[in-house]
């Protein structure tokens, strides 16, 4: 479906036009008309669907069509909540793309960042507030923002922001909007939380389920058996080795696997650099930086701290450790293979990994092929568990096969000059 058959105004499609974008992606064409219609929204869609225009573009129609209303400093009419700051400032870019032809304010209230930006950009009217759950919930108890005339809401990855424990703080900010509000809620996966979240804060939902593929064509996903720690290192080095390897994101369980993996990296004379939730909002700002500018080749990361990194030269995506929640291997690998490239996403198995590896497996429906690469073959076999009979399998995939082993390392595209491959 077009932009053009949405009813939305003239200059936010001239900046889609800009933009290069013709077609709406299935996610955008169910929710867009319907929000612009008013209506409540629950919408499952999985990562790299395209909802953050769902939303964004919703707003800034509202926007447009009312710009002759006044404005209030410190009161927002639009809120947009998300889980992490990576992706807040992903959120406030679309804004900023799409909205490019139109007079408005919006800011980001975000945990890491100074005070004082904040609180100059609240002493002035606003339209748009993008913030994350703890800061803003901060700024609402010292009576700096008043939520009172937030006539839409948007809860953006509200799974996450339940997995993280924000459930009261949304609540809370929710309680403080106004009642008659609009409410967009946005999340990859349903369940008994969800569904206690979507009962108490929208009125009569519209329910939009995209059924999309969820793996992408164009990544190519590997499996790797290793014995133990040390020889997921050297699997590892093989791998950054390869010239074919442009840029990397490296996933790390714990902050601290991230710190120390990164240091490890470095010594080894890789250009390599960490990326968790305890490193300050400068800090992580300097490393995604540096990353787009292709100074940092490899950034090792955890999970909450990738949210919403859109980097299009990540060529390859390497899970160190298996993310215990198959929802977080479908979002890590779509971090390669970004605007329609090729990727490559590769994963490492400890022998007790066999449960983390099923749930991914159940997840996406279908197996993860194995490889092995020659010179560095496991000698121990995936452990299959009998304990814990009675747990459950998050995802809602059905097919669970093992692919049969595969060696590439004849046809491994390995580098000419492994020095130089480390040095970039």
């Amino acid at each position: 479906m077009s932009f053009k058959n949405f009813a939305l105004h003239p200059s936010i499609l001239k900046s889609i036009e800009h933009c290069g974008y013709t077609t709406a992606t299935p996610i955008q064409a169910e929710a867009i008309p319907k929000a612009l219609e008013g209506a409540d929204l629950i919408a499952s869609a999985n990562t790299g669907t395209g909802k953050t225009a769902a939303f964004v573009l919703p707003i800034l129609n509202s926007i447009a069509n009312n710009s002759s209303k006044r404005r209030q400093a410190g009161q927002p009419s639009n809120l947009i909540l998300t889980p992490t700051r990576e992706l807040a400032t992903q959120v406030s870019q679309a804004i900023n793309k799409y909205g490019k032809k139109l007079r408005f304010t919006s800011i980001s209230l975000l945990g890491g960042m100074p005070y004082g930006p904040q609180l100059k950009n609240l002493s002035r009217p606003v339209d748009i507030v993008v913030a994350t759950p703890g800061r803003l919930i901060d700024h609402i108890e010292r009576g700096r923002i008043n939520l009172s005339n937030v006539q839409m809401l948007v809860l953006d990855e509200a799974d996450r922001m339940l997995d993280m424990g924000f459930v009261t703080e949304v609540n809370k900010i929710a309680d403080a909007t106004a009642k008659d509000r609009q409410t967009l809620l946005f999340t990859a996966t349903w369940d008994k939380r969800m569904a206690q979240l979507a009962q108490r804060l929208l009125n009569n939902p519209e329910r939009i389920q995209v059924e999309t593929e969820i793996t992408q064509e164009n990544i190519e996903q590997r499996l790797h058996i290793a014995d133990d720690p040390g020889h997921k290192t050297r699997l590892l080095h093989h791998i950054l080795d390869d010239e074919n390897l442009k840029q990397a994101i490296i996933f790390s369980s714990t902050k601290r696997g991230a710190d120390d993996l990164a240091h490890s990296l470095r010594t080894e004379g890789y250009a390599a650099a960490a990326l968790h939730g305890d490193m300050k909002q400068g800090a992580r700002n300097r490393a995604l930086t540096n990353m787009r500018r292709g100074k940092v080749r490899v950034l090792v990361a955890t999970d909450v701290a990738a949210r919403g990194i859109d980097i299009t030269g990540i060529s390859h995506v390497i899970n160190f450790d298996l993310p215990r929640f198959a929802e977080d291997y479908v979002h890590r690998i779509g971090r390669t293979g970004r605007a329609g490239a090729e990727g490559t996403a590769i994963s490492f198995a400890l022998p007790d990994d066999m449960r983390h590896l099923e749930r991914i497996e159940r997840y996406t429906g279908q197996s993860v092929p194995r490889y092995i690469i020659e010179g560095l073959e496991p000698t121990r076999k995936l452990q299959q568990k009998t304990r814990n009979k009675k747990r459950k399998f998050r995802g809602n995939g059905n097919n669970s096969g093992v692919a049969r082993k595969k060696n590439y390392s004849n046809a491994s595209r390995k580098p000419s000059n492994q020095s130089h491959s480390r040095r970039r």
